[in-house]
Parts: structure tokens; sequence; C-alpha cells
């Protein structure tokens, strides 16, 4: 019997059909820098549309983890999506450089007692270096941008531009200098901004303590009531006992009801909804109510302080809760906003005996030169021996921590710098009303973002921007040494600084003597010495790079960032942009969630359950941790494993088996001679067509609505089901049996290049090193990158066709099912073993009749009937007893029909040697 096999059109590509892609995704990155690709991009792409995504920076210290890896890749995939959809999409990337911990590795290197230009020095060098290594695992991860030439906020230009968006800030009427409660680590010995602090359990003394009225007789005309013969108390509640000493007042709710209750203690004042639980909590058995009035006619009581000689206002504030407490609040405005906002309302002294180390100063009577946690002890010990502690125990409760010390911080007035959300100077509108309209104004994705940035807008207190640091960029600014005003002339001293930065950096303020600048008013004026809130660098990122390099815009089309940048980088560069230009500096907002693994649990090295990008770079591939990314719905949790990992490498090897298909069975074709107008193609490859053209609609929609995880179901998909299990599962006959050239293949071989044009640029965005892979074989150009969806061919009955073959499909499923149980039975083996008989009535019939002899190839068996038949359709299925064609494997009567060719059937003889057999559906 002869063999032929050698007669098949059997697929071949170089293609292979594992990806090794630890080993060859280098290669690929390498190719890219050879070639330029990023600066051939940038020249394809000129005269586009543009599509801003703007790089909010990374802190430069430490390798990169997975929450890096996650941000980088989904920017990479907007701005590849973005090119390949028709704009120019420049990316610029970026590093944040200042700041606190870099200080703290270098003083951990070369100790603390350096010069501080030497040390600014190390800080510098340090920087440098944690960002080339930073810079090598992004490249890494198949991240496309000018990283020839970053962003850094270091350097020299940069900070001149810090310096010059402060200063606009200054000329705009909102930035000013005040004495108010900030954020403050003791650790850091600095002010903290909003996004630097978090919030952990500690557990803290809850206290309630006894303010003795200092006139019981203007209480009882307040209560309506006769003379008071017996003392009588205010009482409060706190959980800090040490900010005491600095109490300028108690704050009631006007509308609270207050009672006055007769207690073994005396008369205490307590709010009402919470009086039962106080008076539990000092076990009190026997009380009566005497009075009561509202808080509002409590307002200027006089109180004696509970251990200094003084005295002590009653004030009334909203701000006042019946949460938890006696509904009346010791208020210190040196140690809280909202005591200093209410403070400010009654003209109170703001003190704060607590010096920069968290100890109070020395003059401070009963507990100077202690730290706030020794005066903790002093107070309660105090208030004990005065009779005043009506009750004393430890609670439980959420408080502010320094978020790179983890140690509790404190509520401490500093003389400080800040942006002022609510008051503005020379007639521009307060900044929290600008922010207000730029949110509304902004898009989000996902769209609870508007709502979270809203609140966060709404309450949130004068911004705070200046620090106590050595390795920041400087507050340009001279003041006056007795009076603290800025001087007059201020903004043009702050651009003559800048421009001496832009030529040796912040070194330039540093190292600048006064009289250089101011003459004779030296004797006057001092340099400012408070460097600014790393926030801000970072934050007027919009004014130091969009604006000033060509290739961009300004305002972004987009920010990316993490859920938490709303109260980070989203807010810092939305009160920059509105304090400078009156406007947001982006048109929308994306954020994702953050990294857990496959229980749910945060990533910790304690746990062991961290994974790093780099391994799995370099053990699956970068392009596993892409297509991760894409395929995790980013708006919550993402979660990973080596588990879930594994079904990623799964899904990738469908989508590379599918690719290796189309490749292989295309290698002899030639869009240009061998291509077929879709005219001639036949009826199953134009419905091909037609599902192709709905998916690049559907994946690029998907794409230019940040729905990667959508996007790559739909990839999937298509590639699972409408080619795998159908489409190319059907058209494998035709490819390998018919005529090499014959109209039946070259019309398969037409649609499957079509499709691979499609597929290779949907993938790209995602599946970079693949597509890219894919395009050295297929492409017309370096790269995919520096092509756009492909244009498919136009037909008019698309819809016709979809929804013919959606009911073919669906018919089909029936006789697939029936030859899956008969095979299951043992009964058959392969389908084309199967005949089929096809029980149908009506439009089915009308619709599995109009294929004629192609339905088998359809139902993939040698023989279908179709039988008229009411009811509902169903199939009968019996094994063929034909002889089975050694060529195509079809079990038909016609084998062995003629003595020439020994075990052929009539079809493959013709395909062979005749004509080439006749197809016109499938």
């Amino acid at each position: 019997m002869p063999d032929y096999k050698d007669t098949l059109n059997l697929p071949d590509t170089p293609f292979p059909m594992r990806g090794d892609l630890p080993r060859r995704e280098p290669g690929w990155i390498k190719q890219w820098q050879e070639k330029k690709l990023y600066e051939k991009i940038r020249a394809q792409s000129a005269g586009r549309p543009k599509f801003i995504l703007h790089d909010g920076p990374p802190y430069a210290n430490g390798d990169i983890h997975i929450g890096h890896a996650v941000n980088k890749i989904l920017k990479d995939i907007i701005v590849k999506s973005k090119t390949l959809d028709g704009f120019d999409a420049p990316y610029v990337p970026g590093w944040d450089c200042h700041g606190l911990p870099i200080e703290l590795m270098v003083e951990k290197t070369h100790g603390k007692d350096i010069p501080a230009a030497k040390f600014r020095e190390l800080c510098r060098e340090y920087a440098a270096s944690q960002i080339e290594r930073q810079k090598a695992d992004f490249i890494r991860l198949g991240v496309l941008g000018d990283w020839d030439n970053p962003y850094r906020t270091m350097d020299f230009r940069f900070e001149a531009d810090i310096m010059r968006s402060l200063g606009r800030i200054f000329e705009r009427g909102y930035l000013y200098q005040g004495a108010k409660p900030v954020h403050w680590c003791v650790d850091c010995g600095s002010a903290l901004a909003e996004a630097e602090v978090e919030y952990e359990d500690k557990t803290s003394p809850a206290i309630d303590v006894a303010f003795p009225v200092a006139d019981l007789t203007d209480l009882a005309k307040r209560l309506g009531l006769p003379a008071l013969s017996e003392p009588a108390y205010l009482v409060i509640w706190t959980t800090t006992p040490w900010t005491l000493p600095a109490n300028q007042a108690v704050c009631a709710h006007p509308e609270f009801i207050y009672d006055l209750i007769q207690t073994p203690k005396g008369l205490l004042i307590l709010a009402r909804d919470l009086a039962e639980a106080a008076i539990n909590r000092y076990g009190f058995e026997t009380v009566e109510v005497v009075g009561q009035c509202t808080g509002e006619l409590l307002e200027g009581l006089k109180l004696l302080h509970p251990f200094y000689e003084r005295q002590v206002p009653v004030i009334l504030g909203d701000h006042v809760t019946l949460e938890a407490g006696t509904g009346l609040v010791h208020t210190a405005p040196g140690h809280g906003l909202e005591d200093y906002v209410v403070g400010m309302r009654y003209g109170l002294k703001v003190d704060n005996p607590v010096g920069n180390d968290g100890r109070f100063y020395p003059d401070t009577p009963l507990v100077g030169g202690q730290s706030i946690w020794e005066g903790n002890k002093t107070v309660l010990a105090t208030l004990e021996a005065n009779g005043l502690l009506l009750a004393h125990v430890k609670l439980s409760h959420s408080y502010p921590h320094c978020w790179r010390h983890k140690t509790p911080i404190i509520f401490r007035a500093t003389r400080q710098w800040f942006i002022g959300m609510e008051v503005a100077e020379k007639g521009n509108p307060a900044l929290r009303d600008l922010a207000m309209q730029a949110v509304e104004q902004t898009r989000f994705y996902p769209a609870w973002g508007r709502e979270r940035l809203t609140a966060m807008i709404k309450n949130r207190p004068d911004w705070c921007v200046s620090r106590q640091r050595n390795w920041g960029v400087p507050m340009p600014l001279f003041v006056h040494k007795v009076t603290g005003e800025p001087h007059p002339r201020s903004l043009e001293l702050l651009e003559q600084v800048a421009r001496r930065v832009e030529k040796i950096g912040i070194e330039a303020w540093f190292s600048l003597d006064a009289a250089e600048f101011l003459g004779a008013e030296a004797n006057e004026y001092e340099k400012v010495k408070d460097t600014l809130d790393v926030w801000f660098d970072s934050g007027v990122t919009h004014a130091c790079v969009l604006k000033q390099r060509p290739a961009l815009a300004h305002p972004a089309d987009l920010y990316l960032e993490g859920s938490d940048q709303h109260r980070g980088w989203f807010q810092s560069s939305l009160l920059t942009g509105c304090a400078t230009d009156g406007h947001a500096p982006y048109g929308a907002l994306l954020t994702h969630g953050f990294v857990v693994d496959g229980k749910g649990l945060k990533m910790s090295k304690s746990k062991g359950n961290v994974i790093a990008p780099q391994k799995v770079s370099d053990s699956m591939g970068a392009e596993i941790l892409r297509l991760w990314v894409a395929t995790t719905d980013y708006s919550g949790e993402l979660s990973i494993s080596d588990e879930i990992l594994k079904r990623v490498v799964e899904a990738y090897r469908r989508i590379r088996n599918t690719l290796r298909f189309l490749l292989a069975n295309t290698a002899d074709f030639d869009i240009a001679k061998d291509g077929l107008p879709v005219q001639q193609w036949l009826e199953i490859d134009r419905y091909a067509l037609a599902l192709t053209r709905t998916l690049q609609a559907e994946v690029a929609g998907e794409y230019r609505n940040y729905s990667f995880h959508t996007a790559v179901q739909r990839l999937h998909n298509f590639c699972s089901e409408d080619l795998g299990a159908f489409y190319l599962d059907i058209l494998k006959d035709r490819l390998y049996t018919t005529a090499k050239t014959g109209r039946p293949r070259r019309s398969a071989q037409t649609a499957l290049w079509h499709i691979t044009q499609s597929l290779s640029r949907l993938l790209a965005p995602i599946l970079s090193f693949t597509a890219e892979e894919v395009w050295a074989l297929v492409g017309h150009s370096e790269s995919v990158f520096l092509d756009q969806w492909h244009v498919l061919p136009e037909q008019a009955d698309e819809a016709v066709l979809h929804a013919r073959w959606t009911r073919l499909r669906e018919l089909r499923g029936l006789a697939t099912k029936r030859l899956e149980e008969l095979r299951a039975e043992g009964k058959l083996g392969s389908s084309l073993q199967g005949e089929l008989s096809f029980h149908a009535d009506g439009e089915d019939y009308a619709l599995l009749k109009s294929l004629g002899d192609d339905l088998r190839f359809v139902l993939i068996t040698s023989s279908t009937r179709v039988v008229q038949s009411a009811g509902e359709p169903r199939v009968e299925a019996v094994p063929s007893t034909h002889g089975k064609c050694e060529r195509c494997w079809h079990y038909r009567a016609d084998v062995d029909a003629d003595p020439a060719h020994p075990g052929l059937c009539g079809r493959c003889v013709s395909n062979l040697f005749g004509e080439g057999e006749p197809r016109e559906h499938a």
C-alpha cells in the first residue's frame, strides 16, 4: 500500500510550541533597544492625535515588587493599545528621588556625622543607583518607554521647576505660614503629609476627667436652678492624657442635651445620651438628674484646669459627637486639627509645650523634660491625687502611625508652611472649591473613585508642605527676622535661585549667602530652612514634565496608580494643578487594587507568600506576568500564587498553540499572489472573517475602556471556542487534503492570514513578546508596534452570516454530543467513522440542507444525510461500514474504487490527480 503522507499539506512553522520565554524574552528586549524601537514608534506616530498617560513616579529605593510590576504593566498595556489604536502615545517614566527613606539608607551605610553637602551628594548617588536597578527590572517586563530620558525629581532642571511651581502657588495666594497642628513623627523629626500616615491599633489610657466649675452661681443661673451648694464638674473623656497640659477649653455641641446629675462625687455634667454608660464606668449606684440644658446655654461657662492654676471656657463645636465618651471634648488647639479650627473661632491660644523630640519643653510645669509617654503617667498620677480622675481603662483603638517607622505619631502645632484650602488672596477662588469642581470634571475608572476623592477633598485640612529634612528641595524664600513675612520681591528672588539650581542643583540654595541676593537687607531677612514635602515634588510633575517636554501635552489624558493614591499622588497633583492652573492636570483617573496571595492575604516576607516579579520573569517569563495582570480584574484586589500562575500558563499555551496553527498553515501562503478576494471565499471562511471583525471591534473597545480582563476573556474564548473547538477543527481536512493551490485551501489560508494579522495586533499590548515573535514571521514592518489594528476585508452580509452559522453551531452541538455518546459506549473510534442522520423540520431543515455534501465537513463525519422530521431536531448515528481512506481517513464507499490509486477515496484522487473537489460552504 502506497504511503500518502507526503501528499498531504502538512503544517510547518519555525514558531515553536514551547515559548521558552525566560530565555528568549531578553533577546526581544535587546532587539528593541538596538533598533531604537521606541524612537521609531514616536517618528511613526508623529501627527496623530495625542494620548498622554503620565507616569506616577515610584520611589527610588529598593527593588521593585509585584505591585510595581502590576502598575507598570497596566500602563504599558494602555500605551501600546493606544498606539495600535492610532494615537501618538509617548510614555516617559519617572522617579521620586528626595525624602527621608533615602536619608535613612545613607545614614545606615555612611553614618550620621557627615557634612550636610556631602550627605546630599551621597543621597543623590544612592537614588541614582536605585533608579538603574528598578529601570532594568521594568524594562525586563517588556515595558516600552523613553528609558534613556526618564524624569527624575532630583535632576537640576526639575528641582528648579519644583521651586517655580511653589512660586506660582505663592503668587496666586495659596501659600501661607502659620502655627497649626500637624502630623509629627518623633522618629523622623519632621511633619508628615496625610499620605505618610497609616492607621494601626494602639493601646492607650482612656480617662474621664472632671473639670471643676469656677462659678457655681453662673451655672445655676444657666440651668434655671436655685443656688448650688456643692461642687459641680464638666467631665471630658480622652485617650491622650499628655495633651492636657495644653488644654485651653472644653467643647460642647450646641444642640445636645446635657444633664446635671447628683452623684457621690458631686454634680456632674454629661451629655444625656452618654450619661448612663459614663455613670456605670464611674461605679456610681445612686444618681439623680437635677437639671438640664442644651450645650448652647453652657457657652462661656468658666472651668478650672484640672492641675494648672488657670481658668478655661466652655466653647461650642459641631465636631463633638455621641459615639463615645461624655459628649464634652477636651480642647487643645496645639494638639488637634478640629481643636485648632474651633479654637481659632474663639481666639484660643495655640499652645504646644512639646518639642521636636517628643519631650515637653523644660519649663513646662509638672511634666517639663519628660517624653509624652512619661507625661501620660505623670498626668494620671496628678489627676488621681487631685481627685479629678473618674475612670481609667486601657483602650485598643485605631491610631495614626508613621508609615516609615511604624511608630505612633502626635499632633503638635509648629511653625510650618501651608497650602490653604479655604482662604485665597488676590481674588482667586478657594482651592477646595476649585478641586471639587475639578473632581466633577474628571472621569474615573472604576467609577467609585469619584466619591472617594470627593470625600477626601471635602474634609481635608490645609496641606502642610514644609519639612525639616536635609535631602529635599528647599523652599527658596527669605522671611523677615521679626515679622516672619516673606520678602516683597519673593517671586523675583525665587526665579534667581531657580536659575542657579538649574546649573548645580539644590546645593545652590543651601550654600547661598543671603547677602548675595539681598545686599544690605540681609541683616533683616533670613533664609527659610525647610524643605518641601516629597508629595509636593511628585505633585508638580505635571508642571515639571508635561509642560516641559515637547513630546508630551498638558493636561494628561490619564493618571494611573494604586487605589491608595486617592490620598497621595492623585490628590497632591490635583491640588497643585488647581493652585497653579485652576484645573486638574488630568482628564481621567484609573486605580488598581493591591496584590494579595491566593488566600486573599497581604504579601508579607514573614508569611512567606511574597512572589517577586523578577523570579516569575526568570522562571516562567515576563509574558506570564503580563497575562496574569491583564486577566485579573484590577479594580479590586489582585490575587497571585503559584497555582494561579500555573493556570495562566495553561491559558498562554492555548493562545500560543492557536497562533502556531495559524502560522503553520499559512507558511506556504503569500497574500500578494495567493490571496483570494472575499467574494471567492467559502462560506465558513467568510463567517470566520465576521467573527474576527466582531472580536477586533470588541477587544479594541475593551482596551479603550481599560477593561483588560474582559479583553483577555474574549481573546481566549475566540482561540479556544470559535477557532480551536469549531473553525480550525473543521478546517484541518480542507487545509491538509485539498489541492495545495486550489480554491478551497487558498480560501482558508486567506482567512487564516487575516485572522493572524488581527490576532497578532490584538494580543500585542498584553503578550508583547509573543506578538513580536509572530510578527517576525508575518509582519511587513520591523515591529507590530509600528502598525495599527488590522484592516479586515469588507463584506455586506455579515449579519446574515452570524445568524446562519450561530444556529448551525447549535445544531452541530447535537451531532457532537451524539458522537461522543457512541464513542463512550465503545461503538465508535473517531467522529469520521460515524454516519449521521439529522432529523429536523422547518428553518433548521432548510439550513442543514442548504450546505449539501459540505455538511459532513462541518460535522466532521464521513457521511451525513438530512431527514425532514417534525419535532425538535435530533441526531441518529451509526458506525460506517465503508473502507477508510488511507490519506484523508474518511470512511467512503468509493475507497479503492480507482485501481490506479489503491487506498484512496474519490475526492482524494480528484484533489491529487484531477481538478480538485468542489467546496462552497466548508
